[in-house]
């Protein structure tokens, strides 16, 4: 167990906020995420943190997993004092960070999320890693399943995900997996590439429109300039920015706004 005092974290903020769909909330102070083929329970009391593993893997996964070595604070204190709505969004959702996830899984979970809703979309993505994933085993003995790699998908046919719920968009993931575990489709160089040329690259994937590849961008990239648009936003830009949002204020951490933003028009209201 690793103990750390944290500042500008919230572990339950991040379960809720729409960028991981493998984490479950487990009790009032306690989650659970799988990512990738390792598992971690995390406890939070105020800004004291308990990681339920060990140092080494802390130190060469989670800590990068959850950006524990960027300051967050830093990102609220630029919101100019004028936007009272941004300011209260930051400090609702004062605890969330962009995680560092894996691009494949990304890929194929916000294929999944179009047209789909939070709850739903976990659901499609545990009986995905259920069927096709490896079967794991933690420390404690809790069984938890590793996502599913592009070869395993790679090879069905196009309607098989249909029995994980996927539904129509089952295709989009088999035909993605096809083309990556083929080498049509390069992970690594789509990792090299700046936002704006990954975001075109990403949106000649079947199925991946511009919010999905935003999406993609921020969630499995890290590009903090992506500021994906979905119903929550564009409400919110409707209401408070008739004008547009001034992303040119926030150039290099835009994603964290738009974070703050859906998370307060979700959890918010």
């Amino acid at each position: 167990m690793i103990r750390k005092e944290i500042t500008n974290f919230d572990i339950v903020q991040i379960c809720r906020s729409g960028q991981c769909f493998r984490m479950e909330q487990t009790g009032p102070d306690t989650c659970c995420v799988t990512a990738g083929n390792r598992y971690l329970e995390v406890t939070q009391q105020g800004d004291t943190c308990l990681f339920f593993c060990g140092e080494e893997e802390f130190e060469h996964f989670w800590r990068q997993y959850f950006d524990l070595d960027e300051d967050y604070g830093k990102f609220k204190d630029k919101i100019s004092s004028r936007d009272h709505y941004l300011q209260a969004a930051a400090e609702f959702g004062r605890g969330i960070r962009i995680l560092r996830q894996d691009l494949w899984e990304m890929i194929a979970s916000f294929l999944i999320s179009q047209q789909n809703n939070i709850v739903r979309i976990r659901r499609c993505i545990r009986n995905l890693c259920e069927t096709y994933g490896q079967r794991l085993e933690g420390e404690q003995g809790n069984v938890f399943y590793g996502f599913p790699s592009p070869e395993s998908l790679g090879g069905l046919p196009e309607d098989a995900l249909k029995g994980c719920n996927l539904g129509y968009r089952s295709k989009y993931v088999v035909r993605t997996a096809r083309d990556i575990a083929e080498g049509k489709i390069s992970l690594d160089k789509i990792r090299r590439m700046s936002y704006h040329r990954a975001r075109e690259e990403l949106m000649k994937l079947y199925g991946v429109g511009e919010k999905v590849a935003d999406c993609i961008c921020l969630f499995g990239l890290h590009q903090m300039d992506a500021f994906p648009v979905d119903t929550h936003i564009r409400q919110a830009m409707e209401k408070h920015y008739p004008k547009g949002f001034p992303k040119t204020s926030y150039r290099g951490y835009r994603g964290v706004m738009q974070q703050y933003i859906f998370y307060y028009e979700l959890c918010g209201k």
